[in-house]
């Protein structure tokens, strides 16, 4: 009975210890890794945009184009189409602001620290060229062209490729014969109120291609309105497209009253003005009006000087 009692008794105290050693281990085991949870985990740090500087380099921050991140511009932008009676969307998980281009990097003083890096690459302003006068007189011909910018997948633009061509019909040198074929030529491409040629060249699918087609067009019909075919020498004043004072008999006659009874010398010799024969010109080639009638009554008058 003795020998029973005493095994149980080192049963139990062996079973006690061993329930205090697997209750201490896990609890080590518990208090080691609420430790290291603890010791691996970084505090979290607030948006960037609460810790800038309002007299931060912003071209540091935002160098070049890029896609809206709320964390980093320090501005309560807004966008997007809320129910009536709804706050805004605000900058931060807007995906209309985050879909469409920005130019948060053309800020003024990054495009002056751009020119100014640029400015070694750069020549100076050639003499001469001061005034727009100037610059229009050396360099006669105008382009114009258009860039597009909208929210596409592709930035590309039909319209982009159009090409403007513009110059005065008084920078190009013209005799008579050459001024009236290249207007034939050019047709209401002429406006001749403003006495602007205007040229449109769309048809290619780049801009330098139309470009260079419009340059082709302005030098194609400047020569050819100087040729001059072998039929056009044979033309009598009846097939003349316009009338020309210059070239018809009402000139010799007008000239011949203006002289009546004066010594047939030529050095004496009195010449119809230019404005009667500009009269006679509008009243043959525009046709019968009320202005060109009232010019070519005022014109008579002037050269017969009869006063009213």
């Amino acid at each position: 009975m003795s020998l029973l009692t005493r095994l149980l008794e080192r049963n139990l105290r062996n079973s006690g210890a061993g329930a205090r050693r697997l209750y201490s281990n896990h609890a080590e085991e518990e208090s080691s890794a609420t430790k290291h949870e603890f010791a691996d985990e970084e505090p979290v740090q607030p948006p960037r945009h609460q810790k800038m500087a309002t007299d931060q380099d912003w071209s540091a921050v935002w160098p070049g184009p890029r896609t809206f991140q709320p964390s980093v511009v320090p501005l309560p932008l807004r966008q997007g189409y809320t129910e009536k009676g709804a706050p805004p969307p605000s900058k931060f998980a807007n995906a209309e602001l985050m879909k469409i281009p920005n130019f948060l990097h053309l800020t003024p003083p990054a495009i002056r620290q751009q020119c100014e890096a640029l400015k070694k690459f750069c020549t100076p302003w050639p003499k001469g060229l001061e005034t727009l006068e100037n610059c229009e007189k050396r360099f006669p011909i105008e382009i114009k062209s258009t860039d597009y910018c909208h929210a596409l997948p592709t930035i590309r633009n039909p319209e982009a490729r159009r090409v403007t061509l513009n110059i005065k019909l008084s920078d190009l040198k013209f005799d008579a014969h050459a001024k009236d074929k290249f207007l034939r030529l050019v047709g209401d491409r002429y406006n001749p109120n403003t006495g602007i040629l205007t040229i449109v060249a769309d048809r290619c699918p780049l801009r330098k291609q139309n470009y260079d087609y419009a340059m082709y067009l302005l030098t194609a019909c400047y020569h050819e309105s100087f040729v001059t075919e072998s039929w056009e020498s044979s033309k009598s004043e009846a097939d003349m497209e316009y009338y020309s004072f210059e070239r018809n008999k009402s000139k010799q006659s007008a000239e011949a009253i203006i002289n009546w009874g004066q010594p047939v010398e030529e050095a004496k010799k009195l010449n119809a003005d230019h404005g009667f024969a500009q009269s006679v010109e509008q009243l043959i080639n525009e046709g019968e009006n009320v202005y060109n009638l009232g010019k070519y009554k005022e014109e008579v008058l002037k050269l017969l000087n009869i006063s009213k």
